[in-house]
């Protein structure tokens, strides 16, 4: 682990992890610190991408979210309360986050959850793309509207980020526990009210995997609201956890 997933601060307020949708890094994120006045945003930075460009890429979320768990231990270690917020591939991340911080018997638990877009983790995702050739593949991503275009239509820049690219898909697509294993975080669902990625009985089922309370709730927009409705989604979010 050569990079840093977070930025140190010394602030004692409450924070906020996000976790970024495949194709997506810690710059989609970059504005939520001024919609939040007493509570710190820290987007996580994934190696491979932005400013840990030059680091391979991970494709398996089992070493990831293990690299994660140990980052984030200094950032938490203060007894604030702090939540985990994912969107898309995301919330595959913090769930399994939220799993080994509970079994590890950490201190500070997340104060709380929040699923954004994601389907719970029993299920697995129907039309995988991570194993097209690139034509086909490029074609695929194209339609999540996650990766900017100025890199999807130019092909030396697409070219540099492909393996970034297949490593986060990979890591999505891949992903499904049979068992159910709960947290004990509230967990706050987020969906898309046109959304063709997700169905509603896919989001609802993450109320069976916490012991604490369940809510959802519908935000106006397809899979990417959380940039093209970025409003409401915040709004979403202070709700939560005010």
């Amino acid at each position: 682990m050569s990079g840093k997933y977070f930025e140190y601060t010394e602030g004692k307020t409450p924070k906020i992890f996000i976790f970024p949708f495949a194709g997506g890094g810690a710059s989609a994120f970059k504005d939520w610190q001024k919609e939040f006045k007493n509570i710190e945003i820290q987007p996580a930075h994934y190696p491979g991408k932005e400013e840990r460009i030059k680091e391979s890429p991970i494709d398996n979320i089992d070493i990831l979210t293990r690299e994660i768990f140990y980052a984030i231990q200094p950032h938490i270690s203060n007894g604030q309360p702090y939540y985990l917020f994912g969107h898309s591939l995301g919330t595959k991340v913090v769930y399994e986050l939220a799993l080994l911080l509970k079994e590890s018997q950490y201190p500070y638990q997340p104060a709380g959850v929040i699923v954004s877009a994601g389907k719970a983790p029993c299920f697995r995702e129907k039309k995988p793309i991570h194993y097209l050739n690139d034509s086909e593949f490029t074609k695929e991503v194209a339609r999540f509207e996650g990766t900017p275009k100025i890199i999807l239509e130019n092909k030396n820049l697409l070219k540099f980020f492909m393996s970034m690219l297949r490593a986060d898909f990979k890591m999505d697509e891949t992903y499904k526990k049979n068992d159910v294993k709960k947290i004990d975080s509230p967990i706050l669902a987020l969906m898309g009210t046109e959304d063709p990625e997700l169905t509603l009985q896919e989001l609802l089922k993450w109320g069976e995997y916490t012991t604490g309370k369940f809510s959802y709730k519908y935000i106006s927009g397809a899979h990417m609201f959380v940039n093209t409705n970025r409003k409401a989604t915040i709004e979403a979010v202070k709700e939560f956890v005010k």
